[in-house]
Parts: C-alpha cells; sequence; structure tokens
C-alpha cells in the first residue's frame, strides 16, 4: 500500500541539527495520520507521499518549516518568589506570555535561577534552528473511520487525546 491521504503511516526517525549532531533517533516507531492532519511536519507528510513501507527519506527543515523562528520576547525574568523553593534550571511550567490576552499557554523552561529572580524561555528547545529529518517507513493502513473524524492516530484498543 502506498501512502496516501487518510492513511495511517508508521516511521522510525533520526532528527539532526545543522552540523550534522544527533539530536533524537527512536527505535519504537511512531504514527501520524497522513493528509494533513498537522501530525508531522508538512514537508515530511509532502516527502512521503506515495512512498512504500521500505522507503526512506531525508528532509532538511528551516526553522518555519519546523519548530518556528527564535523570539526573544518569550525570554521573561520573573519573580523569584512565583516559583517553588526548590525551582531549578531545566524545569518546566505552563503560563501565558505576558504580552498575551488569549489563552494560549505555553511551556516555559528554566533557563537561569538566581536569589531573587528566575529567567525563563517559552521557545521550543530546536527554535530557530535548520533540522534534518531522517525516516524509513516501517507500515502504512487505511485509517479507520473513527480515526478520520477525530483526525489522529488511534492506538490499538485505547483512545486518548
Amino acid at each position: 500500500m502506498k501512502i496516501e491521504k487518510n492513511s495511517v503511516v508508521s516511521l522510525r526517525y533520526e532528527l539532526f541539527d545543522s552540523t550534522g549532531e544527533l539530536l533524537e533517533k527512536v527505535e519504537e516507531q511512531i504514527e501520524y495520520l497522513h493528509g494533513g492532519y498537522d501530525g508531522i511536519f508538512p514537508l515530511v507528510e509532502e516527502a512521503l507521499h506515495n512512498k512504500h513501507v521500505g522507503d526512506s527519506c531525508s528532509v532538511t527543515l528551516q526553522p518555519d518549516d519546523a519548530f518556528g523562528e527564535y523570539e526573544h520576547e518569550l525570554v521573561e525574568v520573573e519573580a523569584r518568589s512565583s516559583f517553588p523553593k526548590d525551582v531549578a534550571v531545566g524545569m518546566q511550567f505552563e503560563g501565558a506570555p505576558e504580552e498575551s490576552d488569549d489563552d494560549d499557554f505555553l511551556l516555559y523552561t528554566v533557563v537561569e535561577v538566581n536569589d531573587d529572580e528566575v529567567t525563563v524561555d517559552g521557545n521550543h528547545p530546536l527554535a530557530g534552528k535548520m533540522l534534518t529529518f531522517n525516516c524509513t517507513v516501517t507500515g502504512v493502513r487505511a485509517a479507520t473511520a473513527e480515526e478520520l473524524e477525530h483526525g489522529h492516530v488511534h492506538d490499538e484498543g485505547t483512545h486518548l487525546h
């Protein structure tokens, strides 16, 4: 079966930065619903269209094609008293940007802690980076009616959102 709209695609992938450093490699296959359901980067989906099990592809993603440009305004300095006593670099907290008047929340990562302040960054860790996505197709099947209705893949016997 070839990959086309409304098929479930299984694949293994590796993600590299612009220097060729391996950032991520998955041993377990991932699955996504093919055909514009936002389950994978659009350029990768485009490259996989009409491929079959066993086929591979490599796609270079500019920041706008992956995790976006780095936005300096998403780095905020907050009062230390607004955080738990054990706050440490690398911890993550959900919150709305200061200049935001909508209900969109971001995941902020603590990047610096001192006696009076905590600096958090709302950018994705890979924002602003050019990436190379290498993958191999390990499975293709028709999506179920329920998957199509919900716009995402369901694990066998479970339905998680």
